[in-house]
């Protein structure tokens, strides 16, 4: 069962990490100059949405597993566009799985907000 307290704090920290990742790529010199207004908008748009996913998600398993599982689901769409250079392709599919591990962690951990089903387990 959702939550609002969940749902609102995953998307709060989806946001947050969506800029901390666009910041990531904007800090490579190489990378942020082929960026464009839509990669950047993806960038951030990308995270927020993963955070969304794990608000709403209604899987029972570990908050340590749910969080990169999702993760890993949720940057896969965005590493496909960017296949051509195998490097970032990876590089964008484990720090969503970071990315997931932490908004998950931050939000079932620290702000306790863990779904319905799941307050019962301690996992």
């Amino acid at each position: 069962m959702l939550t609002p307290k969940r749902i609102i704090i995953a998307t709060i920290c989806g946001i947050i990490f969506g800029f901390v990742c666009l910041g990531f790529a904007l800090s490579n010199p190489e990378s942020s100059e082929s960026l464009t207004c839509s990669v950047k908008w993806s960038i951030v748009i990308g995270r927020s949405m993963l955070g969304f996913m794990i608000g709403i998600s209604a899987l029972r398993m570990p908050w340590w597993i749910h969080g990169p599982v999702l993760g890993l689901i949720a940057s896969i769409p965005m590493a496909i566009p960017i296949m051509d250079d195998l490097n970032i392709a990876i590089g964008t599919v484990v720090m969503g799985i970071i990315y997931g591990f932490l908004i998950e962690l931050v939000t079932s951990i620290l702000f306790k907000a863990r779904p319905v089903g799941m307050l019962e387990e301690r996992g």
